[in-house]
């Protein structure tokens, strides 16, 4: 299901390199990201090692008995733009992004995600969740005996150092928290790598195949299946 949310008017300022932030600016980041860099998802500053991660480019995942990931790759470009997480029958859709360095991204999206559904006919409820203020989206689709029915995705977003994570739950994982536990888990294990180079607020960070996709993966190791091409992704800018 697409959720198309279009492009600002407006185009963003570039990001531009680091500058020592003002005591009032660190406070305020320290407070906003205390709770995130203690339970997850991390940026990679907070993690001693990156062994024993699949190496996605932007993303490191956490590996987990059963789990599957897709890549899934924008036809026009040839660039993997998301990698979902199959997991007990459910999934989980991971965009990272580059985001400003004084103010997160989660609060503006979330706006535009409920503009966008409600253009397709759907509807939008905000929820409480692990991971703070959700979103819980229902498009209309029809059922397979042809009768009218809905699809339900709930949206998760996290704000962190110059970078936002989105995450997509689908399947039972959408409604029914017990069925979402594994994948919320995996969720927080995340580490995202935005690195130093200057780009625009929410240009996609990149993804890409494992260096060593080719090999058998090692026991544990969650199975990376083709990558898919097709233009069902989710942008945000």
């Amino acid at each position: 299901m697409v959720f198309g949310l279009g492009r600002k008017a407006k185009k963003e300022q570039a990001d531009e390199p680091d500058a020592p932030a003002s005591p009032a600016e660190a406070a305020d980041e320290s407070s906003d990201t205390a709770g995130r860099s203690a339970t997850g998802p991390f940026d990679v500053s907070e993690i001693t090692s990156r062994d024993g991660y699949v190496d996605l480019g932007a993303l490191l995942i956490s590996p987990s008995e059963g789990l599957q990931l897709r890549l899934e790759v924008e036809e026009a470009t040839q660039r993997v733009v998301a990698v979902t997480m199959d997991l007990n029958g459910s999934s989980l859709q991971l965009q990272a992004f580059a985001a400003p360095k004084s103010e997160g991204l989660w609060d503006e999206i979330r706006e535009q995600i409920g503009q966008s559904v409600g253009s397709q006919g759907g509807q939008v409820e905000e929820v409480q969740g692990q991971f703070g203020t959700e979103l819980v989206a229902k498009l209309p689709a029809g059922a397979p005996d042809g009768s009218q029915g809905y699809r339900v995705a709930r949206f998760v977003g996290v704000d962190g150092p110059r970078w936002f994570l989105r995450g997509v739950l689908g399947g039972a994982a959408a409604m029914d928290r017990d069925a979402a536990g594994p994948l919320e888990t995996l969720f927080r294990k995340i580490v995202v790598i935005r690195g130093d180079s200057p780009m625009p607020p929410r240009d996609l960070l990149q993804l890409r195949l494992p260096k060593d996709a080719s090999m058998t993966p090692p026991p544990g190791a969650p199975a990376l299946q083709e990558p898919e091409r097709g233009p069902e992704i989710t942008q945000i800018g």
